[in-house]
């Protein structure tokens, strides 16, 4: 190969965290998300992705019915084993319908923020030849944020698709976008990336 393959890495687009109804965790989270016409940007962006041949990966937070696996044990963690939250095989842990992974497309289970502590995620970009990953999720300057660091820091080129991100506060994506995600990653738009990929 080559040109260093794209990966498009979507995370954390959970049924728990970005649909309202019966298994919603994070109103505030959820409403933003629908502010900002997430979902249906990340259905664009990966749908354009899938078409140009990009690795695509689905990231979430699952976890395994011990919760031992939890990397995690902040206090602010302990409300998922205390409630038996977020299952792997639950339904408030799967990947929205608009986003569902198709056949072939792997799934990243994490017990953390970070994508890449405690998974095959960084071993997998690499067996795959991917020098620079594409992001999208929520929260901005929870997961995109973790993720933009370390795959900087391990030698990708990281972009991140503002529009494809949202987090609890506008003030938090907005300072995120501006101040942090700029350190590691660029930051473009949608529409940016669809028109390059075009």
């Amino acid at each position: 190969m080559t040109h260093p393959r794209k990966a498009l890495l979507l995370l954390d687009y959970q049924v728990a965290l970005c649909e309202e109804g019966p298994h919603l965790r994070m109103p505030p989270l959820a409403a933003q998300v629908a502010e900002r016409d997430v979902l249906a940007t990340a259905e664009k962006v990966l749908g354009s992705a899938r078409d140009a041949g990009w690795l695509v990966v689905h990231v979430r937070l699952a976890f395994d019915p011990s919760y031992v696996l939890r990397t995690n044990r902040l206090a602010r963690f302990d409300a998922y084993p205390d409630q038996r939250a977020m299952l792997a095989d639950s339904p408030e842990a799967q990947i929205v319908k608009a986003l569902a992974p198709l056949p072939g497309e792997p799934v990243v289970d994490k017990g953390c923020v970070d994508p890449f502590v405690g998974t095959p995620l960084l071993s997998v970009l690499a067996a795959e030849g991917v020098g620079e990953v594409v992001l999208g999720g929520v929260a901005t300057n929870l997961v995109v944020e973790s993720a933009a660091r370390h795959a900087s820091d391990a030698g990708l080129q990281v972009t991140v698709v503002e529009d494809m991100c949202a987090s609890f506060r506008p003030d938090f994506h907005e300072f995120s976008v501006q101040n942090m995600l700029p350190l590691f990653a660029t930051v473009t738009s949608s529409d940016e990336l669809l028109a390059a990929l075009a």
